[in-house]
């Protein structure tokens, strides 16, 4: 049954959506079908950057240790990279920029500078070992990587075809971006649109290797423009029970900008909310409650694990967080009891879930406030106005309601595919436009999301994806190994932690401890087991002789926690 605030957010989703409304739609056409757009929107991301860098300019954008620039100043200098880029470096539409960097001020106007040259800026994972990172370049076809030193040196002596220049992280712009600097007036920028490539971000598929998620303009508007959506929905909710603020939003950003979570609902919707970021270059809990207090943040957002460490944190009395009313929480489906610790912690704010993916470009469903803790095991409902949401089964028919099946989206804001990647394309997307997610799940009769398994064989730890195969593979490669299955276990900090069992070949012996070294060099460290089982026996198969995974999970799980 629907509940007294799905009612009052239906009712102002319709009026905002509505004829003449800011986030009014209008039929859009793929995939041979009509889907809602936002009949508002910037054309492209050069666009959106522009009218919300003039209308909110004198107003603090970004806080970065003792760097603090406006939204004036923000767009300044992401157009004076862009220029650069263009005379210095030759960038032309469509060219694709790698950026391999820590979260910075820098790395964000640096992502501004790509864009408005009329690059694809491609995001490239900072936690990534170097031969990930040039596996991911060339996967791309970048023409050249924005890296910061520490990336760049992971890069000496791996092959791959781009030129790598460096930039580096606090003080002024033009000074850490010195090397792809130049007037404005030095370039010309190209007149950019909808249709015009804008993204590639990395996803972890079952194949175990990373592909490219491509969008357009239109798919990153839109998924920015969503959330914006869901924004002013909840701003007429808190101004209709008296509750609004005054204060400049401002979110702490904890999360990795080259993932969607942080590119799209944190980064990208602040533009259009006059939101002020403050960077911090690495997670620390006390530090984050520091921040939290002297920039009187309002909101914060990041993977489970990081608000409930601030929430359960030993002296989280010490500092005043009063100013936060929202944790949201992406990247992986959040404990029941980690949601209750919140809401104890901060009575006067409220957690709250997002569900997306690198492939809808973040937008999928959200829950909100008292709706989430009344239902806290769901993802809550699809994102009004433009997010279709279907469970289907493995021929595309749907599902009835109540029964578990594929969790697939449909809008404007999906990814186009993956980069030189026909095949998986195919596979994801169906002929009628509905994306595979890869995760099962149910609506229940309020039309909230239940996800309660994942088809594709992923391992989510702290908001990373680890995909299974890749970490065997590696583990294959070791020359004394027979035998291997990696699948997670569950961890109260991380949700999922990678574990293995595996049998070394007649003879030899492999410690945990030598395992680990070896693949020390092979993996980036968040994808290295974290508990080792090394057994003596061949692993259990199924009747099709495939390592049965499922019962050694289960099976392993049972001596972790037991242990």
């Amino acid at each position: 049954m629907a509940t007294e605030l799905d009612n009052a957010l239906e009712k102002i989703m319709d009026m905002i959506s509505g004829p003449g409304g800011p986030f009014e739609t209008v039929p859009f056409e793929r995939y041979g079908t009509t889907i809602p757009a936002f009949k508002n929107a910037p054309p492209s991301l050069a666009h959106y950057f522009a009218a919300y860098c003039t209308q909110h300019a004198d107003n603090t954008f970004l806080v970065d240790g003792k760097t603090r620039l406006t939204f004036a100043q923000t767009y300044a200098a992401a157009q004076a990279v862009a220029a650069g880029l263009i005379s210095q470096h030759s960038i032309e539409r469509g060219d694709r920029v790698g950026l391999a960097a820590r979260n910075s001020a820098n790395w964000i106007i640096a992502y501004m500078g790509i864009v408005l040259a009329g690059g694809c800026a491609t995001l490239l994972n900072g936690f990534w070992t170097g031969d990930e990172l040039a596996y991911g370049i060339d996967l791309a076809g970048c023409k050249m990587v924005l890296a910061d030193a520490q990336r760049a040196e992971r890069l000496e002596g791996t092959d791959h075809k781009a030129k790598i220049v460096v930039f580096g992280h606090g003080g002024e712009p033009a000074d850490g971006l010195a090397r792809v600097w130049a007037d404005p007036a030095s370039a010309t920028l190209p007149e950019l649109g909808p249709d015009d490539l804008a993204t590639i971000l990395y996803t972890s598929g079952s194949t175990g290797s990373s592909k490219g998620a491509w969008s357009d303009h239109r798919g990153v508007v839109h998924g920015t423009m969503s959330y914006v959506a869901q924004s002013a929905m909840a701003a007429l909710l808190l101004q209709q029970r008296g509750e609004a603020s005054d204060s400049q939003p401002s979110a702490l950003v904890a999360v990795p900008l080259f993932h969607v979570t942080g590119e799209v609902p944190l980064f990208l919707q602040s533009f259009a909310i006059n939101r002020k970021l403050v960077l911090m270059p690495k997670w620390n809990a006390e530090e984050a409650m520091r921040l939290m207090e002297a920039e009187n943040v309002s909101y914060f957002v990041g993977v489970p694990l990081m608000s409930y460490e601030i929430a359960t944190h030993p002296d989280r009395e010490k500092y005043d967080l009063s100013a936060c009313k929202s944790f949201a929480a992406g990247g992986a489906p959040r404990p029941v009891e980690h949601v209750n610790k919140i809401k104890e912690a901060f009575p006067g704010g409220f957690p709250l879930l997002g569900y997306g993916l690198t492939e809808t470009n973040g937008v999928g469903c959200g829950n909100f406030n008292e709706n989430y803790m009344a239902k806290p095991g769901s993802t809550g409902r699809a994102s009004r106005p433009i997010v279709q949401i279907a469970i289907l089964d493995d021929d595309g028919n749907s599902i009835d309601q109540g029964k578990v099946g594929e969790v697939c989206f449909r809008s404007v804001a999906n990814f186009r595919g993956y980069w030189e990647n026909d095949k998986a394309t195919e596979q994801a997307i169906s002929k009628d436009g509905w994306f595979r997610t890869g995760d099962l799940g149910y609506l229940d009769e309020d039309q909230y999301l239940f996800i309660v398994d994942r088809k594709k064989d992923i391992i989510i730890r702290g908001g990373e994806n680890i995909t299974c195969i890749e970490v065997e593979q590696e583990i294959y490669a070791h020359p004394d190994i027979a035998e291997c299955s990696v699948f997670g276990l569950p961890d109260e900090r991380f949700g999922e932690i990678p574990a293995v069992v595996y049998l070394p070949k007649e003879g030899r012996d492999v410690s945990p401890d030598d395992l680990t070294e070896f693949l020390t060099e092979r993996l980036a460290k968040f994808k290295i087991p974290e508990r080792m089982w090394q057994v003596d026996k061949p692993l259990p198969r199924l009747g099709t002789q495939k390592i049965d995974k499922r019962t050694l999970r289960a099976q392993y799980t049972e001596k972790a926690v037991a242990a």
